[in-house]
């Protein structure tokens, strides 16, 4: 009798585990078939096409030297995710990390006793950027793009005053190890970037966070802001956050470059329109309130796998800002054709709704209508 009763429970428990299973793979699939997981799709086939073209891209040593090249633009999506999520946009991200490069360019110098200091000074002045942007957008009621178009321009003359348009400053070796070092005599690996370290804690941090209420919240202010607004969520305050989060961002991505890309006014010059283009290829609508912050990061590792598969192939780097602005018109018309299906999903299912209500109710069979008049 126990064994009897033993096999039904073990029966039981292997049909809720597979039901478990079957499940889990039905939402795994059905995450791919959106956007946001097509692009691990087109990531993977891209990464076929270029290790096809160039074997030694293949390797595990070449891999992850090319995330810890990727790791920059990767962050700067994230950070520029937070923003195209909650309806606004950020173009002041490239003057952002060219300032930090000249800065610790020229403040740091040879004397690694200040790169702590210079760090913090970089971190603080990308949070009060972040926040200017954001106040201006939220409270002053200024567009983001005009706001941000501003400040790009701003930074981006204060830099060509300080440095006269030329490379000037040399950080010391200790700070560029930052962007350029990493954990030597790793198995397989050879080495372990110290980019790829700080991108896996920037997307984690930022995983963790959009799955926070102050991520439910952006998501839901970038979906229907007076709707956010009725539930009591501060919207003002959530976007300048945003900003906030897009400046150190591309802080992070600044103190990244330093260490291989140099010091010169041209290093983050288009890095804004690069983040935006990885993003709405992970998926993410402009306008607000669709999209996964992972996805964008995966945005950024498959615009550079293309460019990589486009220099394998002979291609000029020149057509870069073609293939983005292609990406771009295609992923904003893409979104508006999904956005107008919705709103014709959504007004057909009214109208179907408010004739069911207009419809007279009939009675049941067997009743007479008679006497319901009567009473």
């Amino acid at each position: 009798m126990s064994r009897t009763v033993d096999a039904g429970m073990d029966t039981g428990r292997g049909a809720v585990l597979q039901q478990h299973r079957s499940g889990r793979l039905e939402r795994c699939l059905r995450a791919l078939r959106t956007p946001g997981g097509a692009v691990f799709i087109l990531l993977a086939l891209l990464l076929a096409a270029v290790i096809a073209v160039n074997p030694s891209f293949g390797e595990p040593g070449s891999l992850i030297r090319f995330i810890g090249r990727t790791a920059p633009i990767a962050i700067a999506a994230i950070g520029q995710y937070f923003v195209i999520v909650s309806g606004e946009f950020d173009l002041s991200m490239g003057s952002v990390v060219t300032t930090q490069v000249i800065i610790a360019g020229n403040l740091i110098g040879q004397d690694d006793a200040r790169a702590i200091p210079v760090l913090v000074l970089m971190l603080a002045l990308g949070a009060l950027i972040g926040l200017v942007n954001g106040l201006a957008t939220t409270l002053l009621k200024v567009p983001s793009f005009i706001v941000t178009l501003g400040m790009m321009l701003a930074l981006l003359g204060l830099v060509l005053y300080w440095t006269g348009g030329a490379a000037t400053g040399n950080p010391a070796d200790s700070f560029r190890q930052i962007g350029r070092g990493g954990i030597r005599n790793v198995p397989v690996l050879e080495i372990i970037p110290y980019p790829v370290l700080i991108l896996a804690a920037v997307a984690a941090s930022a995983f963790w966070l959009m799955r926070r209420p102050y991520g439910r919240t952006l998501i839901a202010a970038g979906d229907n802001p007076a709707a956010a607004a009725l539930t009591g969520a501060p919207v003002w305050w959530v976007r300048t956050r945003a900003f906030i989060l897009s400046s150190l961002a591309a802080t992070v991505a600044g103190v990244l470059l330093v260490g291989y890309a140099g010091v010169h006014p041209s290093v983050g010059r288009g890095y804004e329109f690069t983040a935006i283009t990885a993003v709405v290829l992970g998926g993410v609508v402009l306008g607000g309130g669709r999209g996964w912050v992972l996805s964008a990061a995966a945005g950024a590792f498959a615009l550079e796998t293309l460019f990589a598969l486009l220099n394998f192939l002979g291609v000029q780097s020149t057509w870069r800002d073609t293939v983005q602005g292609a990406i771009i018109i295609v992923a904003v018309a893409a979104a508006a054709q999904s956005w107008q299906r919705r709103r014709k999903g959504a007004s057909a299912g009214a109208q179907d709704e408010q004739h069911q209500l207009a419809m007279p109710v009939q009675p049941a069979p067997g009743t007479d209508q008679t006497e319901q008049k009567g009473n």
